[in-house]
């Protein structure tokens, strides 16, 4: 099966740092992937190459099998590439149908001649998506501030998936929430991955990408020093290549 997203080869410097040092990583449409390693081993460096906020210095990026330039993260958003990092960039003033269609609002004319928002499209779009996912969040006009920190990443999610997502990045994505509440978030990655979304976690938690991922990918110092079929492979081996007890092997 083709790649869905497929980065070859990336470098990226920052000054006489080589943060990432000739990274390919593939993902195909409805797997799991994730990404590990200790802090400062290129993880989030290379994400931010594949979404557009740095350009790398070295290496390609191919979508569908045809390379893509992405230059910013916009790049990345017209190509369906969407990032949820661990702030989420969520409005906590907002309520959640404004927040799936934050910087995207619907409008409507009113008297013919006015634009204003139009709450009950945006409303009505907002239930179908999040029903979709099977999302239970009772009012979509309850304000992001009060909800739980399961809820707000579940907004989060759905907002990229209304806006046509193929590929979902997330960045820690249960960092801080209770255990039922990284339960919940679990159980929706594997919903996407069954729509045939291509997911990407970046995480410390091993448990986490253990329980839904397909392939594992573990990087240390901006090398990739290991690529696992995750059945096939168990969390000492994970965390001996993790910190250099074991021979890279990839």
């Amino acid at each position: 099966m083709e790649y869905l997203l497929e980065a070859r080869n990336i470098t990226k410097r920052f000054g006489g740092l080589v943060a990432v040092n000739d990274v390919s990583v593939g993902l195909k449409a409805g797997e799991v992937i994730g990404i590990v390693g200790d802090n400062g081993a290129g993880k989030s460096t290379l994400i931010k190459v594949v979404s557009g906020v740095h350009r790398p210095d070295a290496g390609k990026i191919f979508f569908r099998g045809e390379e893509a330039r992405i230059d910013t993260p916009m790049d990345a958003l017209k190509l369906g590439i969407e990032t949820i990092y661990q702030d989420l960039a969520l409005a906590d003033n907002l309520n959640v149908y404004s927040n799936i269609f934050l910087g995207r609002e619907k409008l409507k004319k009113f008297l013919g001649i006015i634009n204003v928002l139009d709450h009950e499209f945006m409303h009505n779009e907002s239930r179908k998506v999040l029903n979709s996912l099977e999302i239970e969040i009772p009012s979509l006009r309850n304000i992001i501030r009060v909800l739980s920190g399961g809820q707000r990443q579940a907004v989060a999610i759905s907002r990229s998936i209304y806006w046509d997502a193929h590929v979902l990045i997330m960045d820690e994505p249960t960092a801080g929430l209770a255990v039922a509440e990284q339960s919940k978030v679990l159980k929706l990655v594997t919903r996407l991955k069954e729509q045939g979304i291509g997911v990407i976690i970046i995480t410390h938690q091993l448990h986490d990408v253990f329980s839904v991922s397909d392939r594992l990918i573990v990087m240390r110092r901006g090398l990739k020093v290991g690529e696992r079929i995750t059945k096939k492979t168990n969390p000492d081996e994970i965390v001996s290549l993790i910190i250099g007890a074991e021979a890279v092997e990839t």
